[in-house]
């Protein structure tokens, strides 16, 4: 029972590891002559107490594995805030860099039950007369579902992603234009930097949530010129966002046009030292963006975390009507074949939606990858027991292959009793 305990702990909590059937071994080598010595470590996935080698599934949905989605959340909060004061291989001066955190919104595709505000942030009643919970189910699904516009509301999440993505090129032009520059020459002086999340409202729309920086001509690395100001880069995002349109299908001679929503909230970050209570702080933006990293359209569709292969099984599940028509005019606009770019059956679980959830540009900050890495070269450091001598190397020689995934009942109840090995927590290394 010790050794499965180990074993267990050994994977940090994942409920739905994968399993592996096979082996590995690591043999010293001679630098010099080249020759294969002694055996350093062996390990047979046989001997092993669960009869696998068992391996962290590194899901970032909750709903699906909370301990690896906890990991991949924490890895969010510190590449966000190595963008925004350094670190990970970013250097320090990255935080007196022009920044700001906006939210890019859906546009309206009828009307929905609500908590308005007024100037004062009091909330008031709904349309429908009510004056709604927070919690209240209603919130997000249409006052009228049957002149609500399904279709634009799954066919706008299907082209999310290449509205922000012809954002971002308007977003270089405005910036070039206000510092008077061409926009092959922008690129000699200074960068547009970004780190953004999407997330589903309760009518099953995705917004997108960003920290867009200018920097020098190098990244992260270089000064920003003297033009690059807050205001600047506030006001180019604005006029961008007005600007931005993608043309999309023609849908039984009805013809798409996608924008982003009329709620648009930009707003400088000042630095997490900054005393006022009105600013908003490097961490309580990186706190906020790795919040919505670890989550899908679950905030639409309950538990409907993974592609259906077939639209029967909705009866299976518990779903909203709201959400049940989203899901099926995703499956419905799936089967048209002037649509099959879009993949709209494989991607109707997401509402359509089928861009990344967390992406960024290459020199924001450091990569999930990086600090994936990083944790387990730390692991392999802590598991090591057989030193290396100085003339000599390391050969691997392993071969391993797919078993399933999952616990038995028994490796669960006992899993759900054990705190994780240290190092495995989800925490990256120093």
């Amino acid at each position: 029972m010790p050794t499965l305990v180990k074993q267990l702990r050994g994977i940090g909590g994942c409920t739905q590891p994968v399993r592996l059937d096979g082996h590995r071994v690591e043999h010293a080598v001679d630098t010099r002559t080249g020759e294969i010595g002694r055996v350093l470590h062996r390990l047979d996935s046989a001997s092993l107490p669960a009869g696998n080698l068992l391996v962290r599934c590194n899901n970032r949905r909750a709903t699906r594995c909370p301990a690896c989605a906890e990991t991949y959340r924490r890895d969010t909060f510190h590449l966000i805030t190595a963008g925004l004061r350094g670190g990970k291989g970013t250097p320090a001066t990255v935080t007196r860099h022009p920044k700001v955190f906006a939210t890019f919104t859906a546009p309206g595709f009828g009307p929905v039950h609500n908590r308005p505000t007024d100037r004062r942030g009091t909330v008031r009643a709904c349309r429908c007369g009510l004056l709604h919970e927070t919690d209240a189910e209603l919130l997000g699904t249409p006052l009228d579902p049957a002149t609500y516009d399904y279709e634009g509301a799954v066919l706008w999440n299907a082209h999310a992603g290449m509205l922000w993505r012809r954002f971002s090129i308007y977003l270089r032009r405005e910036i070039a234009k206000r510092a008077g520059l061409t926009q092959r020459a922008f690129a000699d002086f200074a960068r547009v930097s970004f780190a953004k999340v999407a997330e589903f409202q309760k009518r099953g729309a995705v917004h997108f949530h960003a920290v867009i920086r200018i920097d020098g001509p190098d990244g992260g690395s270089s000064e920003p010129p003297s033009w690059a100001t807050t205001e600047l880069l506030a006001d180019a995002i604005t006029s961008a966002t007005a600007k931005t349109r993608v043309l999309g299908p023609v849908v039984d001679g009805r013809a798409h046009t996608f924008t982003f929503g009329e709620q648009l909230d930009v707003r400088p970050i000042r630095s997490a030292d900054f005393d006022g209570t009105s600013e908003l702080t490097e961490r309580a933006v990186a706190s906020y963006i790795a919040k919505y990293a670890t989550k899908g359209a679950e905030a639409t569709t309950g538990a409907l975390d993974r592609p259906l292969k077939f639209l029967a099984e909705l009866a299976l599940l518990d779903l909203s009507d709201h959400a049940r028509r989203m899901v099926r005019t995703a499956w419905r606009l799936g089967a048209l074949k002037e649509l099959g770019h879009l993949r709209l059956r494989a991607w109707a679980h997401m509402l359509g939606f089928r861009g990344h959830f967390s992406t960024k540009t290459r020199r924001y900050s450091t990569t999930l990858g990086a600090l994936r890495n990083a944790r387990a070269e730390w692991r392999r450091a802590q598991a090591s027991t057989d030193a290396v001598g100085e003339a000599e190397t390391t050969l691997v020689l392993s071969h391993w292959v797919f078993a399933g995934t999952g616990l038995s009942a028994a490796e669960a109840w006992l899993a759900a009793t054990l705190a994780p090995a240290p190092g495995t927590e989800g925490e990256p290394t120093p």
